[in-house]
């Protein structure tokens, strides 16, 4: 090799190693405290995606003000009022614009979800979207203990898409690859939905669905028995919703749990209380409002196994700590602060958290 093709390569190196480098550094990051010092209770934000958060969780314009109380009900104007019955005239029409920007397409109006005949059922969309005002209602009312004075709106979740932009379907099978391998169970295959890890990848059907794994990670007694043992693939799974969770927020572990004994509710952060009734309210969403939906949808808008789109943490908090970072719509709309009608207003389920 002659001194100038080894100079080149030597230079190709170079280069090569420095771009490598270059792609693998990490950018500056900020650590906020959140807890005692020396424990590890820091959260770690990384200031370019806090920057593009912001555009994604604005809130957007307020309609005018609220119309005054009083004058006839929608219901004695409007044919097939079923849900917004307790509205006048006013409060409707402005309530229907409002949802008309959050939920239908560009291009789309009131049609998207009506057609023609304001008053007619056979849109599909429209009977989901009056069940979607009860579940509204259903979480503004019943779930206080995980979204407080907070609340949500249709934008929480639609923010001007028709379809959420985060939902989640059931998982078809799991991934089987030739030869040796054979099944991977749904696992050892980097799943976007747990961080790219190995993880079980399918967590929102075992956390977030009809029939859900019970979230611990450790057993209960030094000998474990009488179904106290966690298997390691049990605390996988666990450990996969976690991480979803930590997705969705925006936050590290140490946002819900403390470093020092993580399973430890005495130990534990106001949030991770606020997280537990989280769990179970989507669980609420998804069983009692969107699966009952499983008929109305047609076929093309149902998943591989034919059930419902069905939501998870990140289709309301969207990489933040709260929804929108924390700005209340539901001020400005307080028409969908009430409770829904007895038959759809199911109690809140669970007792307070006691156990990990």
């Amino acid at each position: 090799m002659t001194p100038s093709n080894a100079r080149l390569l030597s230079s190709v190196g170079l280069f090569a190693a420095a771009l490598l480098l270059a792609s693998c550094e990490r950018p500056p990051i900020d650590v906020v405290q959140h807890g005692y010092r020396g424990v590890a209770m820091g959260l770690v934000y990384n200031p370019r995606t806090v920057e593009q958060l912001k555009t994604i969780n604005a809130v957007p314009p307020t309609l005018s003000p609220e119309p005054a109380a009083g004058g006839p009900l929608a219901s004695s104007v409007y044919k097939n009022i079923q849900v917004l019955d307790d509205l006048n005239v006013a409060q409707f029409a402005r309530l229907m614009v409002a949802i008309t920007q959050w939920v239908a397409p560009p291009g789309e109006s009131c049609g998207y979800c009506h057609g023609s005949d304001m008053s007619s059922d056979a849109n599909y969309r429209k009977v989901v979207a009056r069940k979607m005002l009860q579940m509204v209602r259903y979480v503004n009312s019943d779930w206080k203990l995980h979204v407080g004075g907070t609340g949500v709106t249709c934008y929480t979740c639609h923010r001007g898409n028709g379809v959420p932009q985060y939902v989640w379907y059931t998982d078809p099978n799991p991934a089987h690859l030739p030869g040796m391998a054979g099944n991977l169970s749904g696992q050892d295959s980097p799943g976007i939905n747990v961080g790219l890890t190995s993880l079980p990848s399918d967590v929102y059907s075992a956390f977030l669905g009809s029939d859900p794994y019970e979230l611990r990670v450790i057993s209960q007694s030094a000998l474990p028995q009488d179904g106290d043992h966690k298997s390691i693939k049990e605390t996988e799974w666990t450990y996969g919703l976690m991480i979803h969770i930590s997705n969705s927020l925006g936050v590290n572990c140490t946002y819900c749990h403390n470093s020092r004994a993580f399973t430890s509710w005495e130990s534990s952060t106001p949030q991770r209380v606020t997280a537990w009734y989280g769990i179970r309210m989507v669980r609420g969403i998804n069983n009692d409002y969107l699966a009952t939906l499983t008929s109305t949808f047609p076929d093309n808008r149902k998943g591989p196994k034919g059930d419902v789109a069905k939501v998870n943490c990140m289709t309301c908090h969207q990489g933040v700590y709260k929804p929108l970072y924390g700005i209340s719509m539901l001020k400005d709309y307080p028409e969908l602060a009430g409770r829904a009608t007895a038959a759809d207003a199911a109690p809140m389920a669970g007792a307070a958290p006691t156990a990990n």
